[in-house]
């Protein structure tokens, strides 16, 4: 909630009144209500379309009448204005300061809303409709041009309607983005507050501002703009500026902590001879100020750009670095996997050696235990007789090996003969006689010795199947 004092501050420097107690009783008069108080106070002298007046109206008017002295002239400043300026810029007021200097020289301050804010967003607020005394026209603007440029392009082809295209180039776009404008470029701002009804305008503009060489001067040296204090732009800006008498121009350029410095203001007619030696005097005095920032700005580039180099140089050594390292990691990695894969592989290896071994060792002395059951199997070999059967077996490696049997004894008990022997490192033989050739398998295992022809003597050799 805005007190008192802030209520009072705001009214005072929206309004350029400077005596208090006049304020207060103005604010008074309308029960503290801000809005209404520069509603009142902006309307209280009409144009002559306008007759009636409010209540609230009649009020301010009888205070200002009441208190004439502490007002600044402003017979050209309120007395023409249409409108005031807009429901936004009224409540909103950020602190803003116009510095009245000469070069390198700061005399004084006086206070101003932040209106470049507070006119966007009393733009943006007529565009919902919260501007009432803008709605029908907002309504028809493009949302993507704020309020200040469109009153600025409706100057510059009003200007140009009537007085023609010899002229300063007055930039069409609002005072911030004008004022911005002369910082990007090193120049400094040329002001001009249009009057429209004072008697000395017209002259003032066809014989001055519209002098070829006088306009010339001007758009080499400077940014010009202008606006009509009629709209909301050019009035805040009378305000600002302490505009008292008309035709008002003036020069102006950026300082720190968003202030603005006020380098030359004229006021009242001149002739193109006067305007044209006060510029120079201006240009010649703001030369150094220009080029030291013109410095100050070339000093910044250079330093950003360094700084974007070495940035760009560390980034570069950073994603180098950066690769080795990643390539440093990918190679151990392969490196590791390539051991843990040999090492799969030896373990591998060393297992299928171990399970061989393991294999062969039991499949021999499965081969041991076969030939020692075997053996037993045979029984003791008999003594010569009559019914006993003297056999011979030839090997393929050309060892002979006999014994006596049974001639009871079946064919298998032949075989059983040779595996316990363990002569042979392979199972799949046969058992063959030459004369007559014959092939003891496994049809005739079951055959004694002597229904098989074998007794009383056999030579049998092996053949490997």
């Amino acid at each position: 909630m805005v007190d008192v004092a802030d209520k009072l501050a705001y009214f005072q420097a929206i309004t350029g009144l400077e005596d208090p107690d006049l304020c207060t009783e103005i604010l008074q008069a309308h029960d503290w209500d801000l809005e209404l108080a520069i509603s009142s106070f902006t309307s209280s002298n009409p144009p002559p379309e306008r007759q009636e007046q409010t209540p609230n109206t009649q009020v301010t008017a009888n205070l200002l009448s009441r208190d004439g002295q502490n007002r600044v002239d402003r017979s050209d400043s309120l007395g023409n204005a249409v409108a005031g300026p807009g429901l936004a810029w009224r409540i909103i007021t950020l602190p803003y300061s116009v510095i009245s200097a000469s070069i390198g020289l700061v005399s004084g301050a006086v206070g101003l809303g932040l209106w470049a804010a507070g006119g966007v967003l009393s733009y943006s607020l007529g565009m919902l409709g919260l501007n009432s005394g803008r709605s029908g026209e907002s309504s028809t603007r493009l949302a993507s041009v704020s309020a200040a440029a469109l009153e600025a392009m409706e100057f510059v082809a009003v200007f140009e309607r009537d007085y023609g295209n010899v002229k300063p180039n007055f930039v069409s776009e609002g005072f911030m983005d004008a004022l911005q404008r002369s910082r990007s470029v090193f120049k400094l701002l040329f002001v001009y507050l249009h009057s429209p009804d004072h008697p000395d305008t017209p002259a003032f503009c066809e014989g001055t501002l519209c002098n070829e060489v006088l306009a010339a001067f001007v758009n080499e040296n400077f940014v010009s703009w202008g606006g009509s204090i009629r709209a909301s732009e050019g009035f805040k800006m009378s305000n600002s500026l302490k505009a008292s008498r008309y035709p008002f121009c003036a020069v102006v350029m950026p300082a720190a902590n968003q202030r603005i410095a006020l380098l030359q203001q004229v006021e009242g007619p001149k002739s193109p001879e006067e305007m044209l030696m006060i510029l120079q005097k201006v240009i010649e005095e703001s030369n150094p100020a220009l080029l030291q920032a013109r410095l100050d700005a070339e000093e910044r580039r250079n330093n950003m750009r360094l700084r974007e180099e070495q940035d760009a140089a560390y980034r570069a050594a950073l994603e180098a670095d950066q690769a080795r390292e990643q390539q440093r990691r990918e190679e151990q990695e392969r490196l590791e996997r390539e051991a843990a894969e040999a090492e799969r592989k030896h373990k591998e290896e060393v297992e299928a050696r171990e399970r061989e071994a393991r294999e062969a060792a039991e499949r021999e002395a499965a081969l041991a235990k076969m030939r020692q059951e075997k053996a037993l199997s045979l029984g003791a070999e008999p003594e010569k007789g009559p019914n006993v059967t003297q056999v011979l077996v030839r090997f393929p490696n050309g060892e002979r090996k006999e014994r006596r049997f049974h001639s009871t004894a079946v064919v298998q008990s032949l075989y059983d003969y040779v595996d316990s022997l363990g002569c042979l490192e392979v199972q799949n033989y046969s058992l063959v006689s030459n004369f007559p050739r014959v092939v003891y398998s496994t049809d005739k295992l079951s055959l004694s010795l002597k229904e098989a022809g074998l007794h009383p003597q056999a030579s049998l050799f092996v053949e490997l199947n």
